[in-house]
């Protein structure tokens, strides 16, 4: 049975362009080093046939049935191709039976591809599980979903699991490029001038999924009409036709990143809440990277709204370690909602002011010495040295204050503000030094 068909009247031409370019080895397959890499295991067993089962999950369009057409061009085994939304019991027992034949008759095992596994249910997997112990059929599943939630633990006890992530934009423009140079099974029999930023617009919007990017080649390059010269011209708003998402200029390494960017941090420090989201909905639905939203929005709720509204930096935190956890797209919410609340906050940037004042002091003045009533008093000996003699320990007075030296020469750096909490500290701050000075 084919990989992708057992119909040998279908025309490899009238396949969709995704399946034509599906890489035949291990030298034409792109991206995922981390497991295909040189000297990786994975990539050792393909190329040494010893292949034992596999479990391989990750999003859409990023070479899962691309990898077991490889190990089906590599092996010297026995390939059947299933699909677990479409099979049945009856149909993996046929088959379990047909390779033990086959082993008996021929010497040679089975590679059963199984699409989709998560769709298997409890009595399906228990089937499946005496035989791929035995190493026939040798089980490669796919899934997009963490076997670790649907699977049984025994079918993965007997199965290596290897995770498959997103392609990069790098990694889909060489597919691109492939497909249009390709004229076996690609686009390359036509005469295409494909503009770069219009792959790049596709490899951008396809999140990572080369399928999908390849079928808006497709559908772009089929659907466009030849120039005079019998050209096919993919260009921007092809490109955007194609895949149905309109191109946004936000050039990552250009002024459009950093030109929102700093719109959006603006936006929040001027405490324009709606302005704040528009810029960082563009950010996100061009393609950058969440974290990089949410280092801006962490930074804006230290720098600008500081300790007038203490749990902004808090909720920014909170929002960062979410966006990391869940991923997009649901991580826009908690991302959104940090950003709203910073920039409608009281703001202050008392914090952000001090450490500067610091930092320059620090760097151009001589640096003080700790006074010696401050200095470690912990170690054996240090009494002696006359380290920690005569420091006034806070809790031991009203109030939890004593005013004593914390530096040899003095010096002023936070000027707490009147908004917010911040006013709440002023109003502390101002009581302290009133406070009778204890000898």
């Amino acid at each position: 049975m084919d990989l992708f068909t057992d119909d040998e009247k279908i025309n490899p031409k009238d396949l969709p362009l995704a399946v034509r370019m599906r890489p035949v080895n291990l030298d034409e397959f792109v991206g995922q080093e981390h497991i295909l890499g040189k000297d990786k295991l994975l990539r050792r067993a393909i190329e040494a046939d010893r292949i034992s089962s596999l479990i391989l999950f990750g999003p859409a369009g990023v070479g899962k049935t691309s990898l077991a057409g490889c190990v089906s061009c590599a092996t010297r085994s026995n390939f059947v191709a299933i699909n677990a939304a479409t099979s049945n019991v009856e149909e993996l027992r046929k088959i379990i039976a047909q390779a033990k034949q086959k082993k008996s008759n021929t010497g040679k095992k089975t590679i059963l591809f199984v699409d989709e596994i998560h769709r298997f249910n409890k009595a399906q997997q228990d089937v499946l599980m005496p035989d791929v112990e035995e190493g026939n059929p040798v089980l490669i599943g796919a899934t997009v979903h963490n076997p670790y939630f649907y699977l049984a633990s025994a079918l993965l006890s007997r199965s290596l699991v290897f995770e498959l992530h997103s392609l990069r934009e790098n990694d889909i423009i060489k597919i691109l490029n492939s497909a249009l140079k390709d004229k076996a099974r690609g686009l390359g029999q036509f005469k295409i001038r494909a503009e770069k930023k219009a792959l790049e617009h596709l490899a951008k919007t396809s999140e990572g999924d080369a399928r999908r990017a390849l079928g808006a080649l497709e559908t772009g390059v089929l659907t466009t009409p030849k120039n005079k010269e019998g050209v096919i011209r993919f260009d921007l708003e092809v490109a955007v036709e194609s895949i149905q998402k309109k191109a946004v200029l936000y050039d990552k390494d250009e002024d459009g990143h950093y030109d929102t960017a700093s719109a959006f941090i603006k936006s929040m420090r001027g405490s324009d809440p709606d302005a704040a989201i528009y810029w960082m909905a563009k950010m996100l639905y061009a393609g950058e990277d969440p974290r990089f939203i949410a280092r801006r929005i962490s930074i804006c709720a230290a720098e600008d709204v500081g300790n007038a509204d203490p749990l902004a930096l808090v909720l920014a935190e909170a929002a960062l370690s979410i966006a990391e956890f869940v991923g997009m797209p649901e991580a826009r919410i908690p991302l959104a909602q940090a950003a709203i609340y910073v920039a409608c906050a009281p703001k202050s940037n008392a914090s952000y002011l001090a450490i500067d004042k610091a930092y320059a002091d620090i760097e151009k003045t001589k640096v003080q010495d700790v006074p010696k009533h401050l200095k470690d008093a912990s170690y054996p000996g240090a009494k002696d040295l006359g380290r920690g003699n005569d420091y006034k320990y806070s809790h031991d007075y009203p109030g939890h204050y004593v005013d004593q030296k914390y530096t040899q020469d003095k010096v002023s750096y936070y000027h707490p503000g009147d908004i917010g909490y911040e006013a709440k500290i002023k109003q502390r701050m101002e009581a302290l030094k009133k406070t009778k000075k204890v000898n």
